[in-house]
């Protein structure tokens, strides 16, 4: 769901020539120079059919909108539904801010969404770091009630 892999996909190169199909060497009769040629060129086109095997990520240009301004992300089709789910609360969370707080400027909304967005997670890590421990606590306080009620029977 980043900028970065569109870069990735732009860069791709396009059908350069290979170094080996350059003129032939001084050295070399020029029959040798085309087999050598040949073989490289067998070479090659079965290392293109090697990495054209392997399916790419489909990859989709989705235009966002946060808080009135539009961003373009490049996501992979899978997690595009997720990502308009995020999205939606961000910018709902977003547009709040700029009522409560009309001359904030995007940024600084952007970082308040940030940082409640951590606020969040790092207090969902606590409450399950919490739950952990009542487990824990539960389980043990079991075990020594059935333990207890073994020893009366």
């Amino acid at each position: 769901m980043t900028d970065d892999q569109s870069k990735s996909i732009e860069k791709q190169p396009k059908n350069n020539p290979t170094p080996h199909s350059q003129a032939p060497s001084k050295g070399l009769p020029a029959q040798k120079s085309a087999q050598a040629g040949t073989a490289a060129s067998s070479t090659v086109a079965k290392a293109n059919t090697k990495t054209t095997n392997t399916p790419e990520p489909q990859i989709k240009k989705v235009d966002i909108a946060i808080a009135g301004v539009t961003y373009p992300i490049f996501c992979p089709v899978h997690e595009q539904e997720e990502l308009l789910s995020a999205v939606s609360y961000i910018n709902n969370y977003a547009l709040d801010l700029k009522r409560e707080a009309p001359s904030l400027s995007q940024e600084s909304i952007l970082v308040l969404c940030c940082l409640n967005l951590y606020e969040k997670i790092h207090a969902n890590q606590r409450s399950d770091e919490d739950r952990l421990q009542h487990e824990k606590q539960s389980q043990a306080l079991l075990n020594k009630i059935m333990k207890d009620a073994h020893s009366i029977l």
